[in-house]
């Protein structure tokens, strides 16, 4: 899977932007305003890929520590830093065995990469252990549209005109065919509530984006 993301870290970003019509960077937003970095909060940023959330969450004053499982995500992430290098870290690492001590981080974060873990309930569980009591999770993922009509549709959209698009403008058009399999075979906003739960996370709730194509959940570790 690491070696997947290595071959389109390099055109990312505007593979992502095109095939979202531009609505990434919305939600991505969307994301930072939940999480609400305060000055001086550690923040762990799962999943930074091209660390385009990393970057945003240094801006807003918190100091972060980006992972991923992806040396070539991070080396185009490296690129993002610039000014912010001081205050973001760059960490190859796996979700489900988190390399930091209990009770870290202030604030845990993860945007359309818990879909691609391989054990989530054990990435929740390492997320819960590195957060600090009262802390905050908020993850950004793929889901299902409410709306039933809307929902065919974005199924049309994800078998036929994502792969369609990617052939065009991704440097490995099958790795988008994995990740629109992937984007429906997705748990449902109730069913990662659920898991959150099971985790052991309280208030677990989420927002609908967009009617559901993406869904904002929170939950806080106690």
């Amino acid at each position: 899977m690491a070696a997947m993301f290595d071959t389109v870290a390099q055109n990312y970003d505007f593979a992502d932007a095109i095939m979202t019509l531009g609505l990434v960077r919305w939600w991505r937003r969307r994301t930072w305003e939940a999480v609400a970095p305060g000055g001086g909060e550690r923040i762990l940023d799962l999943a930074a890929g091209t660390c385009t959330s990393s970057v945003a969450l240094a801006r807003r004053g918190a100091r972060v520590v980006a992972l991923d499982f992806s040396e070539g995500m991070l080396r185009r992430g490296q690129r993002r830093l610039g000014a912010w290098t001081g205050q973001v870290g760059l960490i190859g690492g796996d979700a489900t065995a988190l390399p930091f001590a209990d009770h870290t981080f202030d604030k845990v974060t993860i945007s359309f990469g818990l879909r691609n873990v391989q054990d989530v309930p054990g990435a929740l569980a390492e997320m819960l252990r590195v957060t600090k009591t009262g802390g905050k999770l908020v993850v950004c993922e793929f889901s299902r549209p409410v709306w039933r009509p809307f929902r065919a549709a974005y199924r049309w959209y994800l078998a036929n005109v994502m792969p369609t698009v990617a052939k065009v403008v991704a440097t490995n058009s099958p790795a988008y065919r994995y990740l629109a399999d992937s984007i429906w075979a997705w748990a449902d906003q109730q069913e990662l509530e659920r898991q959150l739960t099971l985790a052991g996370w309280a208030e677990a709730k989420h927002v609908n984006v967009m009617g559901g194509i993406v869904a904002l959940h929170t939950a806080t570790a106690k």
